[in-house]
């Protein structure tokens, strides 16, 4: 197996991986915020944790991933407010729908999905001891602000010029742009709106609530312990979000709080970042409504490497699905297969070869599904060519199992309604009949009313199969 190496954001370098413990990857990736269902951009950068996932169990590890839910933050309290409701009536439908939009793009199941509210105490600890350290204040407006003048390692991850940051600045709100890097809020006193909404709790400063980046702070050491071996997310929480949980973080143990940090790239769309504000985002219910297989967006995402941008141009998810149904194609054509050949297996030794050195190399899907349709038109040609050595067969399915259960290409099957298949298997045996007969035209005919009904028949080995078209 090679080694894998990894993209660090903060040494800038591919290094080589490995758990601290040497048996079980603790990988905490940035989740949703639960007041929008989450767009086809926010779903790249989960594919890329998924993809990560399944890499680092393909090297022998194990993996204990946190994916929180931000269940409590400002565009959660306003839109609550707007709306008349708690924010746990916001949250809850929105947090059903994240979950239904990740199976359905086979997203494998994180061990933890913590929710920021299930995790108060926790928050209000890492507060006291912050200020009990003294890197953090209580201001006259009731609001505790870590003091990143006290850190000084502030800056490290983003590269932060800290000569540019105002000294004793402050900033509130959980968003705020590149440049106004200032104390920020760790808890937050409770305003009117929060106390409507059941956005306040009780702490040693009053009524408040929990800032933003102490959300993950507490989760992640909370769950996963002091010192992550991971820590992923998109590139636009670099700063200000994954720098404020180092700072805190780190004041608080003096331990190293992420080995590794990954960060994705955007996905773009008429080459503009994807984003709500911008009104230019595709939810995963679209994509459903419109036919679109969850195959197909995988190989999507997976054909441009996370750390480089990704354009969704028009027919961008069509070619994909073509793509897809190759796989598809192949996986159907193993399982029925009854032998291989020399052929087969040397495909197939150097499709895992090619595949692992490119997925063990930070991540390379791109080059790795190179490897894998390599391997697909290898194989095909191989079982064309007939054979029958069961080993050849079996190591063919092996490594297709290999590569599919890192990239998950197989596209759903197609459902065939009412009597189609009773139609399909009649025309079939009129065709054999019509071909024994020597009565070509008539077969040709009856093939290609099989067509119209968007059926593919298949002759091979003496036999003919069909399959309704993807």
């Amino acid at each position: 197996m090679p080694e894998l190496r990894l993209f660090n954001t903060m040494t800038r370098r591919v290094e080589p991986f490995a758990p601290a413990d040497g048996q079980t990857a603790r990988l905490y990736t940035c989740g949703p915020t639960v007041y929008n269902p989450a767009h086809l951009g926010n779903f790249r950068t989960f594919l890329f944790e998924d993809l990560m996932r399944r890499v680092l169990r393909l090297a022998g590890w194990r993996v204990e991933q946190v994916m929180n839910l931000t269940d409590v933050d400002d565009k959660i309290i306003k839109r609550a407010v707007a709306q008349g409701k708690t924010i746990t009536e916001v949250t809850e439908p929105v947090t059903e729908v994240f979950h239904a939009d990740r199976r359905w793009l086979r997203i494998e199941d994180a061990e933890h999905y913590p929710k920021a509210t299930a995790f108060i105490a926790e928050q209000i600890a890492l507060v006291e001891t912050l200020i009990a350290k003294g890197v953090a204040y209580l201001a006259d407006d009731g609001t505790v602000y870590f003091a990143i003048g006290k850190f000084p390692g502030y800056g490290r991850l983003s590269r932060l010029d800290t000569r540019e940051i105002r000294a004793g600045a402050r900033v509130a709100q959980d968003d705020y742009a590149k440049e106004n890097a200032q104390d920020f809020a760790l808890w937050k006193a409770a305003k009117p709106e929060d106390e409507a909404c059941g956005a306040a709790w009780d702490s040693p400063w009053g009524r408040g609530r929990p800032g933003w980046h102490l959300e993950c702070s507490a989760m992640a050491m909370s769950l996963l312990g002091e010192t992550l071996d991971i820590h992923c997310g998109g590139i636009d929480l670099v700063f200000p979000h994954h720098e404020d949980e180092i700072a805190q973080s780190e004041a608080a143990t003096g331990k190293e709080f992420s080995r590794f940090w990954c960060h994705g790239e955007f996905l773009l769309t008429d080459g503009a970042k994807m984003a709500k504000r911008v009104g230019n985002t595709f939810t995963v219910q679209e994509l459903r409504a419109e036919g679109v297989d969850p195959a197909a967006v995988r190989h999507f995402v997976f054909t441009t490497h996370y750390r480089q941008q990704l354009n969704l141009v028009p027919d961008a998810l069509d070619a994909a699905g073509a793509a897809v149904r190759r796989v598809g194609a192949l996986a159907e054509r193993l399982a029925s297969a009854h032998g291989g050949n020399a052929a087969l297996a040397a495909a197939a030794a150097e499709a895992e070869r090619e595949a692992l050195a490119a997925l063990f190399d930070d991540l390379n899907a791109p080059q790795a599904l190179a490897a894998f349709y390599t391997f697909i038109t290898a194989a095909n040609r191989a079982l064309d060519d007939g054979g029958d050595d069961a080993g050849a067969l079996t190591e063919a399915r092996r490594v297709f199992g290999v590569l599919n259960g890192v990239f998950d290409l197989v596209p759903v099957p197609k459902a065939v309604e009412g009597d189609l298949a009773a139609w399909v298997e009649q025309q079939i045996a009129d065709r054999a009949a019509a071909r024994a007969a020597r009565d070509f035209a008539k077969a040709d005919a009856i093939r290609a009313a099989i067509a119209e009904r968007g059926v593919v028949i298949e002759d091979a080995a003496g036999k003919t199969t069909w399959k309704v078209r993807g």
